[in-house]
């Protein structure tokens, strides 16, 4: 009986570069955008932090401002289940101001997925802590550090995404 070996499988890998964003970044970054609104007399009710990567930072401001923080579900790279705006429609029927905040404004998707779905109201404002200037999103009302991902392609590893 002749037996066969089943065929070796071979992947072809590609190194991809990271950026590591520090907590002392992240604050810096949060304290530019705190800057920011106050520059313009504007502070929110409510922040919504951005599932997963918004809520850090959303956390962080909502102790800042002294408001209140809720989690807006929009998980449009890494899951399957239907983005929900629920907790953005509850706020904007009972509050006056509301700032959604994410990570990074990397591609525009998940911030154009808003605006498309929901409008762009002027009781809205919208934040992230890294803008990546190619981004199809250009209403960002905050940020705190410009990126150019075209010209210095990599991914930005933000401190809350590893346990090393």
């Amino acid at each position: 009986m002749m037996t066969t070996q089943p065929e070796m499988m071979t992947f072809k890998t590609t190194e991809v570069k990271k950026n590591y964003f520090t907590m002392m970044q992240v604050r810096h970054s949060l304290n530019m955008i705190l800057s920011e609104m106050s520059g313009l007399d504007w502070k929110p009710h409510i922040v919504l932090g951005i599932n997963r990567g918004g809520c850090v930072p959303g956390i962080y401001l909502s102790h800042a401002l002294d408001i209140p923080h809720e989690t807006l579900d929009i998980r449009l790279r890494d899951h399957k289940s239907k983005p929900s705006l629920a907790v953005l429609e509850k706020a904007h029927a009972f509050q006056k101001k509301i700032l959604i905040i994410d990570d990074i404004n990397d591609t525009g998707a998940t911030l154009n997925y808003i605006k498309d779905n929901f409008g762009a109201p002027e009781n809205l404002k919208f934040a992230s802590i890294i803008h990546n200037e190619p981004s199809k999103f250009q209403g960002l009302h905050f940020k705190g550090y410009t990126i150019n991902k075209e010209k210095d392609p990599a991914w930005i590893v933000f401190p809350w995404e590893e346990w090393q």
